[in-house]
């Protein structure tokens, strides 16, 4: 995918070494990013090509909703642009490289070995529209958590509701995006770098919202080891894997608790983010979860989410955004696309809201109002 750049990234690293030793560190640093973002994208891109072929179509033709389609020499262009993006970001010093570009091959392994053994039962959800087994043959202690949340979404095994399924999470969602979910996460990392400038992260504390397996907070914790951080979810097996990837890390917390209904008092955070959560809620509980991530960060504080892309967002996504709830059972994305975020963040009191597109993902940025100065009489 960007086999071209690293070449060029290649001829880069040796031309910074003989201008001087700083520039060929940058430089080599540069061709360590292309050759592991590479490698990477090939991985789960070869595998989400398996996986079509193996599983067969995702919709029926009936099914196929109509409007534009993008074409995959457009996608891998969006992707590439994605990873340039975020080697930028790291160059400029907004975040550091990824602390988990190398990965373990045996991991790298276990994990594929898993979603293919998994995939059959995938498509049988698929094919059947069987997409409620976690409500009607309820997991032990799922049986008092929202309705709306007990679903086989993305017709996944358990749903998000058992340890199997939080540890296929990460690997469907990178063979989904071709390699591309961790390099869309850390865009969020952009406006808090941002925020964070010349504060004291001793003194701060941050808040993640259905933090799934806490792949943002180990980017955060990565870059800010001393900021405070809190994961919160619903699914507890989730939180016991964030919490297993955050374990080298202190000062972090882990709270079960559904996103509409914080268990905090009113300005308790400086940061609260959010990834991938509002495309999965109903439109009720996703306004409430939005006041309620408003309501707990202080006045002056910064919210950060990511989540898919909208439409009128990239206009040649919109057949996908569309095909996207029926291929994978969401069945609130399709009111979530047109859904003015920034104008229900204003709303919760939120503004201005800041909207950067990331791939097939967008960051959407915003500040609390500082509290008025008292006037002494």
């Amino acid at each position: 995918m960007i086999r071209d750049g690293t070449r060029e990234m290649g001829a880069m690293a040796a031309a910074g070494t003989a201008a001087g030793p700083a520039a060929g560190r940058t430089a080599a640093r540069r061709l360590a990013y292309a050759v592991g973002q590479t490698a990477r994208v090939g991985w789960y891109f070869g595998q989400y090509a398996l996986a079509a072929r193996l599983a067969g179509p995702t919709t029926r033709p009936d099914e196929r909703p109509s409007g534009p389609y993008p074409a995959t020499a457009e996608v891998l262009g969006d992707l590439r642009n994605l990873m340039e993006t975020d080697w930028r970001n790291i160059e400029a010093g907004l975040y550091r490289m990824p602390h988990d570009l190398v990965r373990n091959p045996r991991r790298l392994l276990a994990d594929a070995a898993r979603f293919f053994r998994d995939l059959p039962e995938v498509q049988r959800r698929r094919e059947t529209k069987a997409n409620s087994e976690v409500f009607r043959e309820p997991l032990p202690g799922t049986e008092n958590l929202p309705r709306y949340y007990r679903q086989n979404f993305h017709f996944q095994t358990d749903g998000y509701l058992s340890e199997r399924s939080a540890r296929l999470y990460d690997q469907q969602v990178e063979v989904l995006f071709g390699g591309g979910a961790d390099a869309m996460r850390r865009q969020a990392l952009v406006p808090i770098a941002e925020f964070l400038r010349g504060r004291d992260t001793r003194t701060l504390k941050l808040l993640d919202v259905a933090t799934g397996t806490g792949r943002l907070p180990t980017f955060v914790k990565d870059n800010w080891p001393r900021l405070d951080v809190t994961v919160l979810d619903l699914s507890r097996p989730y939180l016991d894997i964030a919490m297993e990837a955050l374990r080298k890390w202190s000062r972090v917390h882990a709270v079960q608790a559904p996103a509409e209904a914080l268990p905090f008092p009113d300005g308790s955070f400086d940061v609260v983010t959010s990834v991938y959560l509002l495309h999965e809620l109903p439109r009720k509980v996703r306004v409430q979860a939005l006041r309620e991530m408003a309501r707990v960060v202080k006045p002056g504080g910064l919210v950060v989410l990511v989540d898919s892309l909208q439409l009128g967002d990239r206009p040649r996504y919109e057949g996908l955004l569309r095909l996207f709830p029926v291929a994978f059972h969401e069945p609130y994305y399709g009111d979530y696309i047109q859904h003015d975020l920034p104008a229900e963040l204003a709303k919760a009191g939120l503004e201005p809201a800041r909207v950067e597109l990331a791939f097939m993902s967008k960051v959407v940025s915003a500040r609390k109002a500082a509290a008025a100065p008292l006037e002494l009489s």
